[in-house]
């Protein structure tokens, strides 16, 4: 026993170290790509505070909160798709496949639509309402998938992942409602950032979504341990002390409250809370106290490869990060639902 515990803690500190390595590599090949190629040594200059002026303004204005949002947006979505499979037991779950990213996506766009007008996306104080707006909408999408799923007495994990669909499904109908009904420059705007893009970000919105990570996450893994005695039947988890409907709802408010903040400034990021969990949890085990910290690096690790591969494929054009996540973890959920329904 002491062995096997000594072998998952060296499993989980290396898994730690590599991620956290391969994170450093991307950061600096996402500083380097783009329209305007910089050298690794300027990079490292103008990180250093002797750079010329023009490296200075591409890396610390432009390309350096992107970066930083794109691994803050990969941590917070990929914490609350670890968090909702954990509570659903269901191994599809992920807020964008279950229509959470879409409401929240819906309360912004509706934000937009009435409140912003032509000024799309535009203002430090906008900024600062939308993950308010998304997280509005986000409950309201939980609330809806939960309250129709729900079936004597419990929810099965086919009956939330259908509701789900359909309940995505719902608001994408309402969201092409009020898309048609923008300016041109502002429906396309919403086009793109509802597929999923961090593109034209800056350090407001890096303070805007900051605090939802630092609060949430470690609280999160605070509570792993009360996702890990949801693993056992509901009578077993009542017999050891737990009141599970209690800790179920804080739980999914967390996971819930994670996707709201991250779709109000990155958009709709599909499939990496389904991917991000599945990989930690195959590489380290099943205790979601090892699970969440390394689904947290590997969401973060894996949207900043994708957002740096979406500006390197079709240069001078970008891809949104989302069409590339998609891209990626379609094939993957189809595996899933084939192996799971």
């Amino acid at each position: 026993m002491n062995h096997s515990l000594t072998k998952d803690k060296h499993k989980f500190k290396f898994l730690i170290i590599t991620t956290s390595i391969l994170i450093l590599l991307v950061f600096f090949l996402s500083i380097n790509a783009g329209f305007i190629p910089i050298p690794l040594n300027e990079v490292v200059d103008t990180l250093l505070g002797q750079g010329t002026e023009q490296n200075a303004l591409t890396i610390f204005s432009f390309r350096l909160p992107r970066i930083i949002l794109a691994l803050l947006v990969g941590m917070g979505i990929s914490i609350s798709g670890a968090i909702l499979q954990g509570i659903s037991q269901n191994p599809l779950a992920d807020p964008g496949i279950l229509g959470i990213n879409s409401g929240a996506g819906f309360a912004v766009v509706l934000y937009m639509f009435f409140f912003q007008g032509s000024t799309f996306l535009t203002g430090a104080l906008s900024v600062f309402i939308m993950p308010i707006s998304a997280l509005i909408g986000a409950f309201a999408a939980a609330i809806l998938i939960y309250s129709i799923s729900w079936k004597k007495g419990r929810v099965t994990p086919v009956r939330l992942l259908l509701v789900g669909i359909g309940i995505n499904s719902a608001f994408g109908a309402g969201l092409i409602i009020f898309q048609m009904k923008m300016e041109p420059i502002d429906f396309m705007k919403a086009i793109i950032w509802l597929s999923g893009t961090i593109w034209g970000t800056n350090w407001t919105f890096v303070l805007a979504l900051l605090p939802w990570i630092f609060l949430l996450i470690p609280f999160a893994i605070y509570k792993s341990r009360y996702l890990d005695v949801l693993r056992l039947s509901d009578p077993v988890a009542i017999s050891v002390g737990v009141n599970i409907e209690r800790e179920r709802r804080i739980l999914l408010i967390v996971s819930v409250a994670l996707a709201g903040a991250c779709v109000s400034v990155g958009g709709g990021i599909t499939f990496l809370g389904l991917i991000a969990p599945h990989i930690a949890r195959r590489l380290i085990g099943a205790r979601h106290a090892k699970i969440l910290p390394a689904t947290a690096l590997i969401g973060g690790l894996l949207l900043l490869t994708a957002d740096t591969l979406g500006r390197v494929i079709m240069a001078p054009m970008e891809l949104p990060v989302g069409l590339v996540v998609s891209i990626l973890g379609a094939p993957y959920f189809i595996y899933l639902l084939i192996k799971t329904v």
